[in-house]
């Protein structure tokens, strides 16, 4: 199952450890124990299918409703964040070649530890391209409820600017500060609310990962509750969201 570290991590971690920035909890983007995920992710569909073994009985199809789907038990959340739903609305009715390039993704995301099984299947980012064939002819064509499919963000339109005369008096404009983004950009192009705390998500990081690594006092759960006006799915964290630590 994917772990808590997904969201940065894509599985509960009351079940396994594992954003965008365009999305934990043993493992941002986002929230987990997990190893962090390099530039060049990628794994043979070897190590993919040793990873299904363990995590489905290698059942591509398998839908139990436990709220996890596919031979890589896809959280709906983090199969929305990797991109899968260009493919499917669901993972379980995607191709093996669909499922194993959304993992990609997601290990460029997350890293191993979004995976409980990743130990298993001996998962890395060894650089290792799947060459799996994606094409959209060999997904399944079973109908899936629309709410499922993540939203397309539409882009808003551009304001008009207003033309002001410049200001003659130089250390008036040199004290004007920028304004600072309020939101983060997620793999998928969605916006997220940034926060204000004073831990910055890195990739690789989950909930999980942070709070052992900052000895937050109540673990995962507490620094859910911290950042649950940003976070609103502990499996996932975006980098350059920004943490509370304490109250």
């Amino acid at each position: 199952m994917l772990l808590n570290s997904k969201g940065n991590k894509h599985r509960r971690p009351s079940r396994v450890v594992r954003i965008a920035t365009l999305a934990g909890v043993t493992g941002a983007a986002i929230a987990v124990p997990l190893m962090g995920a390099t530039g060049a992710s990628a794994a043979s569909v070897s190590t993919w299918d040793a990873v299904a073994q363990c995590e489905s009985g290698g059942n591509w199809s398998i839908n139990t409703g436990n709220g996890y789907y596919g031979g890589l038990q896809f959280s709906q959340s983090s199969w929305a964040a990797a991109g899968g739903t260009q493919y499917a609305a669901r993972a379980d009715l995607a191709t093996k070649a669909q499922q194993i390039a959304t993992a990609e993704k997601l290990l460029a995301l997350q890293g191993p530890g979004a995976w409980a099984c990743a130990g298993a299947g001996n998962l890395s980012n060894d650089g290792v391209d799947p060459g799996v064939d994606t094409g959209s002819s060999a997904a399944k064509t079973e109908a899936a409820p629309k709410q499922e499919s993540a939203p397309v963000q539409k882009a808003e339109p551009k304001k008009a600017e207003r033309t002001e005369a410049p200001s003659t008096n130089r250390s008036e404009r040199a004290a004007a500060p920028k304004a600072e983004s309020k939101t983060v950009t997620t793999p998928t192009g969605k916006k997220v609310e940034k926060g204000d705390g004073e831990y910055k998500v890195v990739t690789g990081d989950s909930l999980s990962k942070i709070a052992a690594d900052h000895k937050v006092e109540g673990g995962w759960e507490q620094l859910f509750k911290l950042n649950k006006d940003i976070v609103t799915d502990a499996d996932l964290i975006y980098p350059g969201q920004q943490l509370h630590l304490t109250k």
